[in-house]
C-alpha cells in the first residue's frame, strides 16, 4: 500500500512541476496539500512515509482522532471545511491553517481562542468566486472589508484567498475563474495587505490553477483515490 501512495504522490508532484514549467512559474512555487478527509489514519501515515507532510481536513472530530493517532509524525494540519461557531476552539488550538474563513464572527472566535503559546493561525478567506447559491464563501464584493477586519485581529495571520469554482472540464473556463480570484487578491495587496497565498486548484483543475498563480493546491482524489 505504501508503494501505491508513493506512486500517486510522485505522479501528482510531476503534474505540479510540469505545470510550473509550462506556465513559467518558479520551480517549487506551488505547495501540495493532501486532502485526507474521510481517509483513515493509516492512509495518512502511508502518504507521510512517502514524503507528504501537509494534510487538509474538513471534519473537526475526524481530524482530531487522526492527529492523536499520528501525533509522533511531524505533520502540518490545514482545516478546509465549513466553519461552525461551536467548533472553533479545537480548530484554533490544533490546526496551523484555516482555508475556509468566510465570516468575521468566526475570525474573532479563532483569534480569541488561539493559544498564546502557538504561532498566529494562518487563515485564508474563502470566496464564492462564481456566486453559486449553494456554496460557502464570501461574495467577491465583500472581501475587501472583511479582509481588512481580519488582518487587524491578533493571533491570526491573513495569508490570502481560497476558492472552489464551479466545476467544468473546459480549461479556458477553469483559468477564467482562477484569474478572478487572483485579480481580487492583487487588488487587496494594493490596499496594503501582505498576502502571499492563493489556495486554489484540485485534482481535476490544478494545471489551470497553477497557470493563474496558485501557491497551494488541494488534492484528494488523485492522491488517495475516490472518497470513502
Amino acid at each position: 500500500m505504501t508503494t501505491d501512495f508513493a506512486d500517486r504522490l510522485h505522479a501528482v508532484r510531476d503534474r505540479l512541476r510540469a505545470a510550473e514549467r509550462r506556465f513559467q512559474r518558479s520551480p517549487g512555487a506551488v505547495r501540495l496539500l493532501a486532502v485526507s478527509k474521510t481517509q483513515p489514519a493509516v492512509a495518512v501515515a502511508a502518504m507521510a512515509a512517502a514524503g507528504q507532510t501537509c494534510f487538509g481536513e474538513n471534519y473537526v472530530q475526524e481530524a482530531l482522532e487522526k492527529m492523536a493517532e499520528l501525533a509522533p509524525l511531524a505533520l502540518e494540519w490545514h482545516f478546509i471545511g465549513p466553519l461552525q461557531a461551536n467548533k472553533t476552539r479545537p480548530i484554533a488550538e490544533r490546526f496551523a491553517w484555516v482555508h475556509s474563513l468566510d465570516r468575521l464572527k468566526i475570525a474573532e472566535r479563532l483569534s480569541a481562542q488561539r493559544p498564546e503559546s502557538l504561532p498566529p493561525l494562518n487563515v485564508c478567506l474563502q470566496v464564492n468566486i462564481d456566486r453559486e447559491p449553494t456554496k460557502h464563501g464570501l461574495d467577491p464584493a465583500d472581501v475587501g472589508e472583511i479582509a481588512a477586519a481580519v488582518a487587524a485581529l491578533p493571533r491570526l495571520r491573513l495569508r490570502g484567498l481560497m476558492a472552489i469554482p464551479a466545476p467544468t472540464a473546459d480549461f479556458v473556463a477553469q483559468r477564467q475563474a482562477f484569474a478572478r480570484l487572483r485579480v481580487l487578491q492583487e487588488q487587496l495587496v494594493t490596499t496594503g495587505l501582505a498576502l502571499d497565498t492563493l489556495s486554489m486548484g484540485m485534482s481535476d483543475d490544478l494545471e489551470a490553477a497553477v497557470a493563474e498563480g496558485a501557491t497551494l493546491v488541494r488534492v484528494g482524489t488523485a492522491l488517495f483515490g475516490s472518497r470513502r
